[in-house]
């Protein structure tokens, strides 16, 4: 009998698929701008014939896309990646990938959070988690909200080309809810502005006298907002910068939510016309 026992994974895997899937690793790692045959050769540790028998199979495939540029032929993740990478996020839902995400968000921060999308222009929450403890801030999922004065509203807004937001705000309103509610689509504007340019929004006693929340946009892998989340708290003891460095890390959060879904972080967005 022989001395050495292999772990379940060892016994049933193959070593083709292995090195196939470590071909994909090696694509998804490079510049993107493409790897030649003896690159990944190289960086998968097989010889040159067996990476182009691996890359051969992947091209018919759809998994890996071949150019050839001058006398040379660069190998790229191919399109099929993409197609099965929708699928996997429509299967798996924004919900379920955000909510371990909240969790954390909660976690650090001890209060409660939200996830929201816009539904025929209202913000919409469709996760959230509470804060530990007796005394918590909730808020019903599903209940519509009007965009102007939420910051998950605004944050989703925020990404929206101007006319499309001037068309939102005209159909549903602008209604004073707060002394410091933005009751003027200019005013709302200029706010949207600056969201877009920081990366994060705020509810400043807006929706009501009291309470602050504090949201951030969700990017999928083409650069729309599909979702925001937010944070609640109290006004009261919290200073501007302690308001903003909240906003840092709710936009931070927000950037892995968006990672997880293909996206790009806020950082990486380009500027708005």
């Amino acid at each position: 009998m022989s001395d050495t026992t292999e772990t379940p994974d060892e016994k049933y895997s193959l070593r083709s698929v292995g090195r196939a899937l470590d071909v994909l690793q090696a694509l998804g790692a490079g510049s993107g701008k493409g790897m030649s045959v003896g690159e990944i050769a190289e960086t998968i540790g097989v010889s040159r014939s067996t990476a182009f028998t691996l890359l051969q199979t992947m091209v018919a495939r759809g998994f890996v896309a071949d150019t050839r540029i001058g006398g040379a032929r660069l190998y790229r993740l191919g399109l099929t990646l993409v197609h099965l990478g929708d699928r996997a996020v429509a299967e798996m839902g924004i919900t379920q990938i955000a909510t371990p995400i909240l969790q954390q968000l909660t976690d650090a921060t001890q209060l409660t959070s939200r996830l929201a999308v816009l539904d025929d222009g209202y913000a919409v929450a469709i996760g959230r988690v509470d804060a530990p403890g007796p005394f918590r801030m909730t808020a019903s999922l599903g209940r519509r909200e009007l965009p102007h004065c939420s910051a998950v509203g605004k944050s989703l807004l925020a990404r929206l080309p101007s006319e499309q937001v001037m068309a939102i705000l005209t159909r549903l309103g602008m209604p004073r809810r707060t002394e410091h509610t933005l009751t003027t689509q200019a005013a709302l504007i200029d706010d949207l502005r600056e969201i877009a340019a920081r990366g994060y929004a705020f509810d400043n006693e807006e929706d009501n006298i009291g309470v602050v929340c504090v949201g951030a946009a969700v990017y999928d892998r083409t650069g729309d907002a599909v979702a925001a989340i937010s944070v609640t708290c109290m006004k009261l003891g919290r200073s501007d910068a302690d308001l903003h460095q909240l906003g840092s890390a709710v936009r931070a959060y927000a950037d892995r939510i968006s990672h997880l879904l293909g996206g790009p972080a806020h950082s990486a967005l380009p500027p708005l016309d």
